[in-house]
């Protein structure tokens, strides 16, 4: 049944339009999702305050303000309930605002921090895992995507760990009679930010018959593009001019090793596109033992082996990902936080997706 509508539920994000990534998209399908549930979700986002370029990433600006003008707008706001999804700059301002206001808050680890900036050669993972354990751990409870990525969180010292999956629209993305793409087969294709901790030099240096596919954009873009000319880097897409993409490629490769999850891979499932990725947090997850993917380290060999995989197989695994689950799961999670109700392992609290 659905609960009360009067119910608000605040999401508190450095991550957001027009930024293009996992985060942001999550965020919006549960924008979505929500009144369904009689929830009504209000987002603070830097683009309500002064926003300066993130310095190592200047096509991301981040918010420039304190814990106390964020208080004044979470009082503005009035919400229910608080959910702070990014550890950046607003988020931090977050964090403290509802300590010293001894509000109750919830956490998500969408990103991995530590391994992103040691990919940078900005700070050792060791000292930003223990930075991260201080955010999260104060929280009522921090959403993880997977159980793999919760078993390893859980060995790190993080604390009142909740399972929050991710739903796909398999309406947006399914397969289509028509390509977008007039490359030479099978068509290799990868959607990502284009950024060192993505990995995708690795994609993109296989031996691979074909064409090579990037969607995406970011500070790696002209690098790659004078490394690997053969390769076809098409930008960023959106709706259905993305959902056209996948549905116009034969494999989708995934080379990410520090990714939670990959929203990409279930948008890829749905499109009908099998899945070649490394056997790492996310798609061991995702593909699991489905067949809808082959997860090898050897990366060119799980490629060619996708090749074979039938289309309706992958789209069949995206189906049992729903964005109506997802979000009910994330509003649980909301609710049983606020209530004390959170158990370890992470485990007990597992809901069917």
């Amino acid at each position: 049944m659905p609960i009360s509508p009067l119910i608000r539920i605040l999401i508190i994000t450095d991550a957001w339009l027009p930024q293009v990534n996992g985060v942001v998209r999550s965020i919006e399908a549960l924008v979505r999702e929500a009144p369904s549930l009689g929830v009504d979700i209000q987002i603070l986002a830097a683009d309500g305050f002064r926003t300066a370029p993130l310095p190592t990433y200047p096509q991301v600006r981040v918010a420039l303000t304190w814990p106390g003008a964020v208080r004044c707008r979470i009082e503005e706001l009035q919400p229910d309930f608080i959910h702070i999804a990014t550890e950046g700059p607003l988020g931090l301002c977050a964090w403290f605002a509802c300590r010293r206001a001894g509000r109750p808050f919830t956490t998500c680890y969408h990103t991995r921090f530590p391994e992103y900036l040691a990919a940078r050669r900005i700070a050792p993972r060791k000292i930003v895992y223990a930075l991260l354990r201080r955010f999260h751990n104060a929280s009522a409870g921090m959403m993880v995507s997977t159980e793999t990525l919760g078993d390893e969180l859980d060995k790190r010292g993080f604390t009142r760990l909740m399972h929050w999956s991710r739903g796909v629209d398999c309406n947006l993305f399914r397969p289509r009679a028509t390509s977008i793409f007039d490359f030479p087969r099978p068509i290799f294709l990868t959607c990502a930010r284009v950024a060192v901790e993505k990995n995708l030099d690795a994609f993109l240096s296989l031996d691979l018959p074909g064409s090579k596919v990037v969607v995406g954009d970011g500070p790696a873009r002209k690098k790659l593009e004078t490394r690997f000319p053969e390769a076809h880097f098409v930008g960023e897409m959106r709706d259905e001019k993305l959902a056209a993409a996948y549905a116009s490629a034969d494999v989708f490769v995934f080379p990410s090793l520090t990714d939670t999850f990959g929203l990409v891979l279930l948008e890829a499932l749905a499109s009908g596109l099998p899945v070649a990725a490394n056997p790492v947090v996310g798609p061991l997850d995702v593909i699991g033992d489905s067949g809808a993917g082959v997860l090898d380290a050897n990366l060119g060999r799980a490629a060619l082996a996708a090749l074979s995989i039938p289309r309706e197989l992958a789209r069949a695994r995206a189906l049992s990902f729903s964005l109506s689950a997802s979000a009910q799961q994330f509003v649980d999670n909301v609710f049983a936080a606020q209530w004390g109700n959170v158990r370890q392992p992470m485990g007990l609290r597992e809901a069917a997706i």
